[in-house]
């Protein structure tokens, strides 16, 4: 699949492992695909997000990434749920920080692991990848450049979906920007 990959696209994915390497964290995850992508210049997804205004707000829309995962990944669409059923996340995560420190939810476990020499990808970031093949192929493209990674995140429930919908990203404002599809 990489080798569709056009050379913005293969700037993301490195820029995510960067993001990920900076941020000490275990794998490389859909937020470091944002992240990555809110680097970018001259593509379609840098000029995308630009003209959503979410490149303009990328010190917002990363402190409700930071958010979400002080609250285990909960996102406020799932938090919104659970308060239907009379569950309050703000005080489970209260609760949680007294007896374990800030951001405990947010911690992740690192497993022992071989070094390697490269950070894997989770799953989600994984299921991204995934997606943006689908995404090229329903528009009718032969590479997968960064927009499809783009559209890929924007589609793809999850927090990542939910903080870039928050910030002028939702997938039909991607979709009309880029046009088509």
């Amino acid at each position: 699949m990489f080798e569709r990959f056009t050379q913005g696209a293969r700037d993301v994915v490195e820029g995510a492992v960067g993001h990920a390497e900076r941020a000490d964290a275990p794998t490389v995850t859909a937020e470091h695909l944002l992240l990555a992508l809110l680097d970018a210049e001259g593509t379609k997804a840098a000029y995308a997000l630009a003209e959503l205004g979410v490149v303009e707000r990328r010190s917002a829309v990363v402190a409700a990434l930071a958010e979400a995962r002080r609250r285990g990944g909960v996102s406020e669409a799932d938090e919104a749920a659970l308060a239907g059923l009379g569950i309050d996340v703000g005080a489970i995560v209260s609760r949680v920080e007294e007896a374990h420190g800030e951001g405990a939810l947010g911690r992740t476990r690192t497993k022992r692991r071989r070094f390697t020499g490269h950070r894997p990808f989770d799953r989600e970031s994984k299921g991204v990848l995934e997606q943006s093949l689908r995404v090229a192929i329903g528009r009718g493209d032969r590479t997968i450049g960064d927009e499809h990674l783009l559209l890929a995140l924007a589609v793809r429930p999850g927090v990542v979906r939910d903080v870039l919908g928050a910030y002028g990203g939702s997938y039909d404002a991607v979709v009309r920007v880029l046009g088509g599809g």
